[in-house]
């Protein structure tokens, strides 16, 4: 008997020892092969949390209620912070050479203070000051005290433009600046007129340097057709200047005036036309026409 179970026993071990095999399973290699993998391994450590953190706020927005207390919750949080002190404008400041502008400017904005900065689209308020015609550029910031600081240049009047019974002054350009009372309130500055002007401001200013020599007697230029100028003086005289080469043909012009022998313009003429500059034509006045005529016939009565 003891022997038999003694013989049992190591049959025993050796059959356990055998059951037993410390290699993992197909199954477990597989599955630890592919947590090996690092696409695997990162949606389970990431992905898989994502998507049940958003599968969870999905189901918790897809409620209205839910939906309405969270944007009240943000506009709340938000309107709290852009109205902290550090972010609020209390004043405005235009800083422009007349003071006129400086009130149109202001006006234009229509601004309510204080106001958050987050509330101002400086931008917009930049084109609303410009639109004014006085405005050539306008540069904005808000400072550090907390005023809005608008710096503006302004446009510089170069010309007086009369458009039907109106005056405007009108810069280098032909952009409009301000309409004027009275040809007198900037009698400084020469006087265009005719629908198309300012649109020809440049040779207009070009024929204004031209006439510097008889400066005194110009009343004005006349633009005429929207294609050429007339050049108006004073005794109610004018030269008549062709579309193209008008500089050239005003020179010829007041070279002849200057001429102590010819003194075109210091004769009794109605009109000096240089439309066609190879050939001028005069337009004598009636009176200088009637002594030119009867001194023609005195002159043919003489000679019979």
């Amino acid at each position: 008997m003891g022997a038999q179970a003694a013989e049992a026993a190591p049959a025993n071990a050796a059959q356990t020892q055998r059951s037993f095999d410390p290699s993992p399973s197909r199954l477990a290699y597989r599955l630890n092969r592919l947590w090996l993998t690092p696409l695997v391994r990162s949606f389970v450590c990431i992905g898989l949390p994502l998507l049940l953190i958003a599968a969870t706020i999905g189901g918790w927005v897809s409620k209205p209620e839910n939906r309405d207390w969270a944007a009240t919750q943000i506009a709340t949080a938000t309107d709290w912070f852009q109205n902290q002190p550090m972010f609020r404008v209390s004043s405005l400041e235009v800083l422009s050479r007349s003071p006129e502008v400086a009130e149109g400017v202001e006006r234009l904005m229509g601004l309510s203070f204080p106001v958050s900065s987050w509330d101002l689209d400086l931008s917009d308020l930049r084109t609303e000051a410009e639109a004014l015609d006085a405005v050539e550029r306008a540069w904005l910031q808000i400072r550090s005290d907390g005023v809005l600081e608008v710096r503006i240049v302004e446009r510089v009047p170069a010309m007086v433009w009369r458009h039907g019974h109106e005056l405007y002054l009108v810069d280098e350009t032909g952009h409009r600046v301000a309409r004027v009372a009275s040809r007198g309130t900037r009698a400084d500055l020469p006087l265009i007129v005719g629908p198309g002007a300012p649109d020809a401001i440049a040779e207009a200013a070009e024929l204004w340097a031209a006439a510097a020599p008889i400066r005194q007697r110009v009343r004005g230029l006349v633009r005429v057709g929207e294609r050429r100028w007339d050049l108006v003086l004073d005794r109610g005289q004018r030269v008549l200047l062709p579309a193209v080469g008008a500089v050239a043909a005003l020179d010829r012009v007041v070279a002849m005036t200057e001429n102590s022998v010819q003194q075109l313009l210091s004769r009794d003429l109605v009109s000096v036309d240089m439309r066609t500059p190879s050939r001028p034509t005069l337009r004598l006045a009636e009176p200088a026409l009637e002594q030119l005529t009867n001194t023609a016939l005195n002159t043919g009565a003489n000679r019979r």
